[in-house]
């Protein structure tokens, strides 16, 4: 697995390692700097420092493999997408392009069976039709963001790499993760939003680090009516190793997701009343929108859940449970 050291790839490890899977990780630690896991020193789990965009190193890498993982990208919260579009693109299809020429090599000399490709809920950012089925990623505008377009045609490797090399593959689109573990990013810029200073990180965390930094009145992005699918990283780690495994996976794409949507609003009045207590009324301010903050995000996931049997249900309030003792640590910390 590319991307190990990741949000999302450290529940995927941990997620394979459960189901008794031998794993190599790879990753340059490019994000956050070095990460500690608790798997670490699993005696299942390696790790290898790293560069996906490196053909050679994934090739000797997945020669005794029988499946890949290809999650490695650039990626970050939606001001992250404004502020660094070209590397953006231009890594990311670096990555990608390494990915599948290591991948065709490896099918051809070794074990490989399948390569398990992640793209973004971000290949619907042009929908004009909701709940987003798969495919409608074929039939709506492209995406406008660079990040979009870029998982976009992460997608198109994928099939490309099959109609002529017959490499099977599985399409796995999460949606708004939200966990532990995500951290400030070694390249971020740090975005004001009232009194508080935010690295370009997700709304969950950055929601979270306003409120227990004292911010008041609280200040969100346009006018919170933004509709987003916020879902548990171990809830999406179990529906993308459950991809990778299943039979009825192979060449076909999926959302996973949770079912329910909730708006920003919601969400901070959520995160408010955890932090805050029942009795402190929330007061909301808005701070400009950006250009590509979509504003309704919404799966259909009844085929994720027709063929694999994956369905994401962990609630919001377990989620931030988890999620809010974490970040108001890591605020207390320093570390974000």
């Amino acid at each position: 697995m590319t991307g190990s050291a990741g949000f999302i790839g450290g529940y995927v490890v941990q997620e394979l390692l459960d189901r008794g899977h031998e794993v190599v990780g790879v990753d340059n630690y490019s994000k956050y700097g070095p990460v500690s896991r608790s798997y670490d020193t699993h005696p299942r789990y390696r790790f290898v420092f790293g560069d996906a965009r490196d053909t050679t190193l994934l090739t000797e890498l997945l020669a005794d493999c029988e499946h890949f993982i290809a999650a490695a990208a650039m990626i970050g919260g939606i001001s992250y997408f404004h502020t660094y579009p070209y590397d953006l693109l231009a890594t990311n299809e670096r990555i990608i392009a390494a990915s599948c020429d290591a991948a065709i090599a490896a099918q051809r000399g070794g074990r490989l069976r399948k390569v398990t490709y992640v793209s973004s809920s971000m290949v619907y950012e042009s929908t004009d039709r909701w709940p987003s089925l798969e495919g409608d990623e074929r039939r709506v505008p492209p995406p406008r963001s660079s990040y979009g377009f870029q998982k976009l045609a992460v997608e198109y490797f994928a099939r490309a790499a099959w109609d002529q090399y017959e490499l099977p593959y599985t399409i796995v689109r999460p949606f708004n993760c939200v966990g532990v573990g995500e951290g400030r990013a070694l390249g971020d810029v740090d975005v004001l939003s009232g009194n508080v200073k935010l690295a370009m990180s997700h709304v969950v965390p950055d929601l979270v680090q306003k409120i227990v930094k004292g911010q008041d009145p609280l200040r969100i992005l346009g006018d919170g009516s933004q509709v987003r699918h916020y879902t548990y990283g171990g809830d999406l780690a179990k529906g993308i190793v459950t991809a990778m495994e299943h039979p009825a996976a192979d060449n076909e794409d999926f959302n996973l997701s949770t079912a329910r949507s909730t708006t920003v609003v919601e969400l901070a009045q959520t995160i408010w009343r955890k932090i805050k207590g029942p009795d402190t009324p929330l007061r909301l301010a808005h701070d400009p929108a950006f250009d590509h903050d979509v504003q309704l995000r919404v799966p259909d996931t009844t085929k994720a859940m027709d063929v694999l049997g994956v369905q994401a249900t962990t609630t919001l309030d377990q989620m931030l449970d988890e999620v809010i003792p974490w970040i108001t640590q890591a605020v207390h910390d320093g570390r974000l």
